[in-house]
């Protein structure tokens, strides 16, 4: 049979399919038109080792002599433990896709892959798995890998804790498995976003880069597996629980999709290849992304209509276009120990219900948003006291188990049809009845001791929150939803597929959130990542920055402000206004550009940017982290512009000289500079010595 070979944008996937199972032959650069005979590429057989060559097969099995993670584990209570897969046929299904199937009668089971090599060269690939046999079959695990390149020799991928998400980490290749297990019922704020392999010291823009995501919401597991023979592959899976899946038979079980990138050109070619993906979608945010002011950390819990309407307005002086209202709505909600659940307006605060609030918003000119945790239940609410089986929990003798609370909350057992019904139509009717625009949809707390009717249920807990979400998006299509989870505990393409943006964080500190969005952008592109400019002295880390390096920092992403600015005035006010024009007019750059990223030697600098598809506008964003080592940061590189086009360069915001420490500052900040793309890349331009936390917006236009 003829290999599967799939090319697109300069990368390719080829699984020879002659041999009893599929194998993975390469995945990385594309090969060209011809390919050589792949006998030539046959293993030898090393001393002390099976008597034949070991295959990687498209799902790793120990009964062809695989030593490394099986991709299949499982059995029918003990027995049935080793498959043995073989290609029972191979068809294209479109333009860039296949589905294979493989079987093993003996046992009694199937698994049928779909891939697909986008147009932009991201490679998606699931498993299913058909339980053919006449008993169950206990299913513990199923994996998606893909092989490396020999050049990758270093490992890259994230961590963190709440608010402080998405920080990289490095470590080197070496023998044996790297295992990343999220056992937090959601994607968790240590999640890794992307494991990725590259080559020595491998870069934003250099460096042979092969990665990986798996779209999936619930407990999950990322790996690296390097054997004695040297061969690498990159790999997850869904993490189940004990006997989370027992499949009855003619039953199945479908895998999350594995996303896969290769760069030849660093990081920054990873990121091109899911921005593409992302910006193909057909229900990708198409219009322009409005500039959000949110309520929280301007009136916490104190919620007053008068209040409230002076904050919209001056909002809506500002130039804001869509008003978030936050937590403490609905019944009884004064603080976070009670109410949570009871998603009815509440009658005391709210006597004519969100209908003037809501008038006085929309007749203002901007849309009107409102903050709901459907998934979560306080203990005191009127819904758990009707209803205390709806908790999901552990069953023990005598009943279930209450696991211990996390922020005052319990998790709202939504694989119990009841209530998941009673959620759907609290909300089915909120929507309805109000002209609401925008939900923002939080999530607070790890999911525990997740368990429905005796067994583990955090995999059915995460499909029922994804039926939530596809039934309330068909009932209301015109409603926008942020996927929000104690800030960035749920950043994931599963949940990024059924909502418009993700909350980056809870902490809004300009500092912290230069790491935190960077790194969020490697994956999600900044039209989905929620940046807001926070108060002047941070809520979370009571750090004060200047306004201009917290609207600079909010300037590459879903731009808005969580911040009481009545009480923004004067000459504040006013670079308040210029930031937000400075957003409105270049959103549409920021959001369908390509992402740069500098290699600059010095940590203390962090430059971002983003350059128009057709090379002529470019906007880049220099940020002083920390003191520098050096006197002055030198000439620094603004990468991604057309080597030949000629340029006009200038410092676009700030302006004056608070930003700046130098006595003399480089020429150009003040009168601007001209030079060719090559120029600037290569050579580059003096910058200014920068206060630490503080930045500099720099525009270049083509001439």
């Amino acid at each position: 049979m003829d290999p599967l070979y799939l090319r697109s944008a300069g990368r390719s996937l080829l699984i020879d399919l002659s041999a009893p199972e599929p194998v993975l032959v390469h995945w990385g650069a594309d090969l060209g038109e011809e390919l050589p005979e792949l006998s030539l590429l046959q293993e030898p057989v090393p001393p002390s080792s099976l008597d034949v060559p070991v295959r990687l097969g498209l799902v790793p099995q120990a009964s062809s002599g695989w030593r490394g993670r099986p991709g299949l584990r499982g059995s029918r209570h003990g027995q049935d433990f080793s498959p043995r897969l073989r290609l029972a046929s191979a068809e294209s299904t479109g333009p860039g896709s296949a589905l294979l199937t493989q079987s093993d009668p003996d046992l009694g089971l199937t698994v049928r892959t779909e891939l697909t090599l986008n147009d932009g060269g991201l490679l998606q690939l699931r498993h299913e798995l058909v339980n053919d046999g006449a008993t169950g079959y206990q299913l513990q695990g199923l994996d998606l890998v893909l092989p490396v390149g020999p050049a990758a020799s270093e490992l890259l991928d994230l961590t963190g804790r709440w608010c402080r998400e998405r920080h990289p980490q490095r470590l080197p290749v070496q023998q044996g498995t790297w295992l990343r297990s999220g056992r937090h019922g959601r994607t968790g704020h240590d999640a890794s976003l992307v494991l990725a392999a590259g080559s020595a010291a491998f870069g934003n823009r250099t460096g042979q880069v092969w990665a990986v995501h798996l779209g999936w919401s619930g407990d999950h597991e990322t790996f690296a597996d390097t054997l004695a023979d040297g061969r690498t592959v990159l790999g997850a899976g869904e993490l189940l629980g004990a006997g989370e899946i027992d499949l009855a038979p003619g039953k199945s079980y479908r895998t999350p999709w594995l996303f896969a990138a290769y760069s030849d050109r660093g990081l920054d070619g990873i990121t091109e290849s899911f921005y593409r993906w992302f910006r193909n979608r057909p229900h990708h945010p198409a219009r322009p992304r409005p500039v959000v002011l949110n309520t929280w950390e301007a009136v916490y819990f104190d919620h007053d209509l008068d209040t409230l309407t002076e904050l919209a307005e001056s909002g809506a002086d500002l130039g804001v276009e869509r008003f978030v209202l936050d937590d403490g709505w609905f019944r009884g909600r004064r603080d976070d120990t009670k109410g949570l659940g009871d998603w009815y307006v509440d009658e005391e605060v709210w006597p004519e219900g969100l209908t003037p609030l809501i008038d006085a918003v929309t007749g203002l000119g901007m849309e009107f948003g409102l903050w709901v945790e459907p998934e979560m239940v306080n203990e005191d609410s009127d819904v758990v006291r009707e209803h205390p089986d709806w908790i999901a929990g552990p069953a023990v003798a005598g009943g279930v188990r209450i696991p211990e609370r996390w922020r005052h909350q319990q998790v709202l057992d939504l694989a119990n049809p009841e209530a998941w019904d009673y959620i759907y139509q609290r909300l089915d009717a909120l929507l309805s009845g109000n002209r609401i625009s925008y939900l923002k949809w939080d999530q607070n707390r790890d999911l525990t001791e997740m368990g429905h009717g005796g067994s583990p249920s955090v995999h059915a807990q995460t499909l029922a929150v994804y039926r939530l979400l596809d039934a309330l998006r068909a009932a209301h299509p015109g409603v926008e939803i942020e996927s929000c989870s104690s800030g960035g505990a749920r950043v994931d393409l599963g949940i990024l597929e059924r909502t418009d943006r993700v909350w980056t964080s809870d902490c809004n500190d300009a500092l912290e959130r230069q790491t935190i969005q960077r790194w969020t952008e490697l994956v999600v592109p900044p039209e989905l990542v929620g940046a807001h400019i926070g108060p002047t002295t941070s809520h979370t880390t009571h750090r004060t920055h200047s306004l201009s390096f917290r609207a600079i920092t909010a300037l590459f992403g879903h731009f808005g402000m969580e911040w009481d600015v009545r009480t923004v005035t004067g000459a504040e006010r006013e670079e308040l206004k210029q930031v937000i024009a400075l957003y409105k007019q270049y959103r549409g750059l920021i959001h369908g550009g390509t992402s740069v990223n500098s290699d600059h030697p010095d940590p203390a600098l962090l430059l971002r940017g983003v350059v128009s598809e057709d090379g002529g506008t470019a906007l880049y964003a220099l940020a002083a982290l920390a003191t520098s080592y050096r006197e002055i940061p030198g000439r620094v590189c603004l990468p991604g512009l057309d080597p030949q086009a000629r340029y006009s360069v200038r410092a676009l915001y700030p302006t004056d000289r608070s930003a700046f420490i130098e006595t003399a500052p480089a020429p150009w900040v003040a009168a601007g500079a001209e030079a060719t793309g090559r120029f600037l890349a290569e050579v580059g331009l003096p910058m200014p010595v920068l206060n630490p936390e503080h930045a500099l917006l720099i525009e270049v236009t083509a001439l």
